[in-house]
């Protein structure tokens, strides 16, 4: 059995999940990015009161490790971080990017006829984006990128590609394909939790020492195969 706190501050929406073997036991949320600090150990001082539970009681910490908000990053990372540390459990760190792409899929119908490319904002025409298929698999790394006409090329003369995320909606003006769909799916804490309860029966845990938010900084003028 796992009991896991997942938290995500990685982008304008912020919240905080307990999850029993992956399935979310309580969850809350704040949409005020510039509350995430404020609001993340609120919300989970609220949520362990709820539940009857205590901090103790965790099995593990899970945190997003980005790409995303820079002081919303650091926000998550130093929270789980410091429970791990006076708790002495292990650390989780899921991928916002991977992360946003569960939810995705768990909410496609035919998941199998399309691949997922979550983005988050990144200013002018920049994202952050990635691509994936139905089962998880990495086709595009997590990369900072300049948005143009021709971009995923590769992937939309293959198949369906579905394009969410606060991103999405740029890319979306100039993207032509008939092969391009777009929505406007949303993910949480409790989609971190489904990836953390697997990474935890693996024993995937991170190193708390080195553990640092993957800002990913650098921007391509095209996604690389």
């Amino acid at each position: 059995m796992s009991l896991i706190l997942n938290i995500d501050t990685s982008t304008d929406t912020a919240s905080a999940c307990i999850t029993k073997n992956g399935e979310c036991v309580l969850i809350v949320k704040n949409e005020n990015q510039k509350e995430h600090a404020s609001f993340i150990h609120a919300a989970i001082k609220s949520m362990l009161q709820q539940t009857d539970l205590e901090l103790t009681s965790m099995d593990a910490f899970a945190v997003t490790s980005g790409p995303g908000s820079y002081t919303g990053l650091r926000v998550g990372m130093a929270t789980a971080k410091g429970f791990c540390y006076a708790l002495s459990k292990p650390l989780i760190t899921i991928g916002t990017l991977e992360a946003m792409a569960v939810a995705a899929i768990i909410d496609t119908s035919k998941k199998e006829e399309f691949l997922y490319c979550p983005m988050i904002d990144a200013r002018r025409m920049e994202v952050f984006a990635a691509v994936y298929n139905h089962e998880l698999n990495q086709l595009l790394p997590p990369a900072g990128m300049i948005l143009e006409a021709e971009t995923f090329n590769s992937f939309t003369k293959n198949g369906n590609i579905l394009f969410f995320g606060t991103g999405s909606s740029k890319y979306k003006q100039i993207e032509k394909s008939p092969n391009a769909f777009f929505s406007n799916i949303t993910f949480s804490a409790q989609h971190v939790g489904l990836l953390a309860d697997k990474a935890f029966k693996a024993k995937k845990f991170a190193e708390i020492s080195y553990s640092q938010p993957e800002y990913l900084k650098e921007f391509f003028t095209t996604a690389r195969t």
